[in-house]
């Protein structure tokens, strides 16, 4: 190809930069000088340049030199190569510092009321032109994502136990607490707020076979007491939602979901026995990019907030009444 003669290895960025000089100078001398070079250097990388594409790029002046009419276009043409080169310069250096790039987090439930969404805030704040991706599954369709390498990180209750291949981080401790819409006749204190009184309600349960499900099971069967009849099995945080703020239903959630949601109260029944650990869980043999580190620094940062405040409701609720 005729273009191949530009990529043989003997034009040289130098000789690129080079040209550009001349052309915005208007002088071989005043461009060796911005160039800390001598005019003889000038000269001559004009001359392979010239030599090279077998036409003159600068027809000479009596007070300078001018481009000519191939020199106009390979000038426009050098002008874009380095500025690409630069663009790309300050790409890398976007990624290397987690400024740009790409980060996929993995959540459920316990991740995705303020944890993720605060840290994610954050981050963009920081750094605007981040991408993040956020997936939503199951814990074990998580880890597998993970292991995969289709996610950078998950968000969310921590597991009794994980893959060897995996490592988790605990960033706080959330209680579970029951709750009901603002409106909901039990917060006028018509009825009592026992288990066995809240039992008049219809309920939301988590689905079987899933953490919270088993721990609540356990609860009801320590207060020797039969599931609710009436309810409603699901994790689709979106339908419990909705069916909790606009029917009388009760439901079980992390505390933190009623806490920053004006449409529902927390119940005082306690369930003291139910906790969860919620943090990120990472790939043990894998290196977090850069900005999956700078995710987890914001994820570390709200969950240490988070924790702190636990310890306060955690207080409130340990002060005596009246």
């Amino acid at each position: 190809m005729v273009t191949d003669r530009l990529l043989d290895g003997r034009l040289k960025l130098r000789h690129l930069v080079l040209i550009i000089a001349i052309a915005d100078e208007g002088t071989l001398v005043r461009a060796a000088e911005s160039l800390h070079i001598t005019q003889p250097v000038v000269t001559r990388g004009l001359r392979e340049v010239e030599d090279l594409l077998g036409v003159q790029l600068f027809e000479r002046m009596p007070r300078g030199v001018a481009p000519t009419q191939y020199g106009a276009p390979f000038i426009e043409r050098a002008r874009s190569v380095i500025a690409e080169l630069r663009a790309a310069d300050e790409e890398v250096r976007l990624l290397q510092t987690g400024q740009l790039g790409t980060v996929t987090v993995g959540t459920h439930l316990a991740g995705s009321n303020l944890l993720l969404p605060r840290a994610i805030a954050a981050l963009k704040a920081e750094h605007p032109r981040l991408t993040v991706v956020v997936r939503e599954g199951t814990p074990d369709m998580l880890q597998q994502l993970l292991l995969s390498g289709d996610l950078d990180l998950t968000v969310g209750r921590l597991s009794p136990t994980v893959p060897v291949r995996l490592e988790q981080e605990r960033l706080h401790q959330e209680p579970i607490r029951l709750v009901a819409r603002a409106g909901h006749p039990v917060h006028a204190g018509s009825r009592g707020t026992s288990l066995a009184e809240l039992l008049a309600y219809p309920w939301i349960f988590p689905v079987a076979q899933t953490a919270l499900r088993a721990e609540l099971e356990a609860v009801f069967f320590h207060e020797g007491l039969p599931l609710p009849a009436d309810r409603v099995e699901c994790t689709s945080m979106l339908t419990l939602r909705s069916l909790l703020v606009s029917t009388d239903v009760i439901a079980a959630l992390p505390m933190f979901i009623a806490v920053d949601d004006r449409g529902v109260k927390l119940l005082p029944t306690p369930l003291s026995s139910i906790r969860r650990s919620v943090g990120v869980t990472l790939p043990k043999d894998r290196t977090p990019s850069p900005a999956a580190a700078a995710l987890l620094v914001h994820l570390r940062e709200e969950g240490a907030r988070l924790a702190a405040l636990e310890r306060e409701y955690a207080t409130a609720d340990a002060a005596p009444s009246g």
